[in-house]
């Protein structure tokens, strides 16, 4: 090991007391391998906030990193519902194909390697998140959403005119799309046009009832034309398929299960 010239390492790992840092990569490997000329690594490390906890910020994570040559990134949450916590620490550029569990805390960049995300938080996501998000995954193609917290700024918006005062966000790449654990208000996020531009044909994985709710039973107009873009829907065999569902999904194949 100590002759590698070239390293590059992936790792998420669970823990029981502690973070792994940059005070773990260099004592335990950048200062073992004296002839390193290149380190990519992208780890992430969890654990469970019972345990004593290693670090406070990010700017604990990037302590030791400060003569390291490439820049580093550090992100650092803590989750009070579940009661865990995470840190992810990786060298920039990115490099990977995926980026999992970002949360308010990410920071700025761009990943142009990156073709799936997933985003969870227990504080909201509000609009501007999403256009961070977009900007910084311009070639993102599956996305999928954890989080059950009502968006705040939303009260504050004009609802009489279907948020056309926001920047639409464009998605020219997005072909799959998760919103099974989700609040309404983020299936309403990626269904108004006045919000979200989607590019493509799209396999969204969702619930009925919400869907039924931000359209106003299939009858909104502004969740029209990004529904229309929808590959599939599915719909409880309980709810008939009449004339009006067809009307609204005039494109898409709906499944009664």
């Amino acid at each position: 090991m100590s002759n590698l010239e070239e390293l590059d390492l992936h790792l998420v790992v669970f823990c029981e007391k502690r973070f792994i840092d940059g005070y773990d990569l260099k004592s335990n490997i950048i200062n073992h391998l004296l002839r390193l000329n290149k380190f990519v690594f992208n780890i992430s490390s969890r654990l469970p906030l019972n345990n004593q906890i290693y670090l406070s910020s990010n700017e604990d994570c990037q302590l030791s990193f400060k003569d390291f040559e490439d820049k580093v990134i550090s992100c650092v949450d803590y989750f009070s519902d579940c009661k865990r916590g995470q840190c992810h620490i990786y060298s920039y550029p990115y490099q990977a194909k995926r980026y999992e569990s970002i949360t308010n805390n990410f920071p700025d960049g761009l990943f142009k390697s990156v073709r799936q995300v997933s985003l969870y938080d227990e504080r909201p996501f509000e609009h501007e998140f999403f256009v961070k998000i977009a900007k910084s995954f311009p070639f993102m193609e599956k996305l999928t959403i954890y989080n059950k917290k009502t968006q705040k700024n939303k009260l504050h918006e004009q609802s009489k005119d279907d948020n056309r005062h926001l920047s639409i966000i464009q998605y020219p790449y997005l072909t799959y799309l998760n919103l099974n654990d989700v609040h309404d208000n983020y299936v309403e996020q990626f269904l108004l046009d006045t919000k979200t531009c989607l590019s493509r044909e799209l396999e969204l994985e969702v619930d009925y009832e919400p869907v039924e709710r931000v359209t106003h039973n299939f009858t909104r107009d502004a969740t029209r034309i990004n529904c229309s873009k929808l590959i599939y829907f599915c719909v409880p065999s309980e709810i008939p398929i009449q004339q009006q569902l067809k009307d609204y999904f005039p494109h898409t194949k709906i499944h009664s299960v």
